[in-house]
């Protein structure tokens, strides 16, 4: 970990504890502290399908698209190694609870910092959905967005977890080499 200056934080660090901050509630007999969210933009191909109550998306930088065409699924090979420990997971993030936005936001703070320390596979826990018999709404989602041209400077590849891992409620996500 790199050491900062006390009191700044980065834009990502900013936007992870925003999210944080909006889901503590507080002690009996104080009031809540309101917050200013920092304002950032997406492109509009990167906006996730939210219903017309939903809020606006939360913004998100430009990428650069890639001129090959992406592959969604992880070969066979890699699958079994991931799903018996062969293949290290170097990271995992877990979005059960959160909103379409909060977790599009906390996805992408997610996938770029592990892209830029070099990770390769990364474990994205979505959640099976409610119990009541409906698919989860990031369950159907994510991998959706992982195919945007936002993601596709980071993510490789991507498929459902082996059932040690979360199965479908969860996602393999390879992640693309960084160039030194």
């Amino acid at each position: 970990m790199t050491s900062r200056a006390r009191g700044t934080l980065s834009e990502e660090d900013r936007i992870l504890w925003s999210l944080v901050a909006r889901s503590a509630k507080p002690l009996a007999g104080r009031r809540q502290v309101e917050e200013q969210a920092p304002e950032i933009k997406a492109p509009e191909a990167a906006k996730p399908a939210a219903s017309k109550a939903a809020s606006a998306t939360p913004a998100l930088p430009p990428a650069v698209q890639p001129k090959r065409h992406v592959p969604t699924h992880l070969d066979n090979p890699t699958l079994e190694k991931l799903a018996k420990g062969k293949l290290p997971i170097e990271a995992r993030v877990d979005l059960h609870g959160m909103t379409q936005d909060e977790a599009y936001t906390l996805l992408y703070a997610f996938v770029s910092r592990a892209h830029a320390r070099g990770a390769r596979y990364v474990l994205v826990i979505t959640g099976k959905g409610s119990s009541s018999g409906g698919d989860g709404v990031l369950r159907r989602a994510v991998p959706g967005w992982l195919s945007t041209p936002t993601f596709r400077p980071f993510v490789s590849s991507h498929d459902h977890a082996a059932r040690g891992h979360g199965g479908s409620g969860a996602l393999y996500v390879r992640l693309r080499r960084t160039k030194p």
